[in-house]
């Protein structure tokens, strides 16, 4: 795959590019305000998303059911605004002063601001979905918000116990962040009237394809900070266990297990302890084992794509998956 060109986001985006246009000018008539001060933050925000992958699935799932309209634009700002105002509430909560390479909104406006804001936009696209019948689209979503919120609070409590096993690892990345994409998958589907069994098929889509995802950021987490632009062992800094060092730690003796773990715990006094477990990891093959469960969790995804009549989106669908795994970011 590494000789293979690299995926762009043009070329996925490309069999629905003016829709994204469209969509583009729906989500920031949707968060406008007629206050200045509201709105300067909402403009920072809309210029800041990152590469918007999970609206961008809501629209291609969409476009492979039917004709992309103002449900598929509602159910995309739906699940990109709430994923933005959980990364607001999350840049509050770690004291986080850099998003994406650019001050955070807590950096610019304060922390108690950035928690207002991300209330604010939580609550216009709720009251846009209702106010426009959304309540399908609004019951698929917020039933992915509580699973975040728990996948984050049995990460909090792994950590304090550096007590991670395999099946609490993927129930938590399932969680924190499959089923928000499930969401999307499915969520694009519902916007066009799709049926029960092919809305079910693109959540499971989503589902696999975003613990590829969060597989993969776990695999970035030993990147140089020159390629990824955060610092190597940002997961290790904060004592938290990901499937690279997971794998280390299952296949070591207990006395490699209980000095790994050692090193772990006591990396906030001793900073020098990230470059040990990352040697350790690589050594260890903890990447090369990710990168092989983040495959197979890819082709899982791309199965539920299967009996599809061949079409440009259906090939972008199986290209965004390809890019899930291919990014360097």
């Amino acid at each position: 795959m590494e000789n293979a060109p690299k995926i762009t986001l043009e070329q996925i985006q490309a069999p629905i590019a003016d829709r994204i246009r469209s969509y583009e000018r729906y989500i920031a008539s949707i968060l406008h305000s007629d206050n200045a001060y509201v709105g300067s933050i909402s403009d920072y925000i809309l210029g800041n998303r990152g590469k918007q992958l999970r609206p961008l699935l809501v629209l291609l799932s969409a476009a492979l059911h039917g004709e992309i309209g103002q449900r598929s634009y509602m159910g995309a700002s739906l699940v990109e605004m709430i994923h933005t105002a959980s990364l607001i509430h999350d840049d509050v909560v770690d004291e986080a002063y850099v998003r994406r390479g650019k001050p955070s909104v807590n950096a610019l406006w304060h922390a108690r601001t950035a928690v207002l804001i991300g209330d604010y936009i939580f609550a216009r696209t709720y009251h846009v979905c209702l106010q426009n019948k959304g309540w399908d689209m609004l019951t698929e979503v917020t039933r992915s918000i509580h699973e975040v919120s728990e996948g984050e609070l049995i990460q909090t409590e792994q950590t304090e116990k550096l007590a991670m096993t395999r099946e609490i690892y993927y129930d938590i990345i399932y969680k924190k962040t499959a089923a928000l994409l499930g969401a999307c998958g499915a969520t694009g589907a519902i916007s066009v009237g799709a049926d029960e069994e092919h809305v079910n098929r693109m959540r499971e889509f989503g589902n696999n394809l975003g613990v590829a995802f969060q597989i993969k950021d776990d695999i970035l987490d030993y990147s140089p900070m020159e390629v990824t632009g955060k610092p190597t062992g940002g997961d290790m800094r904060e004592r938290k266990i990901t499937l690279p060092l997971l794998y280390v730690l299952e296949q070591s003796t207990p006395a490699e297990r209980d000095l790994l773990l050692a090193k772990l715990s006591d990396v906030r006094n001793s900073p020098d302890h990230v470059e040990y477990l990352c040697r350790a990891v690589e050594r260890g093959g903890g990447l090369d084992h990710a990168r092989q469960c983040m495959a197979e969790y890819r082709d899982k995804a791309l199965a539920f794509l299967e009996g599809y009549p061949d079409s440009d989106v259906l090939r972008s669908l199986r290209l965004f998956a390809d890019f899930v795994l291919s990014r360097d970011k």
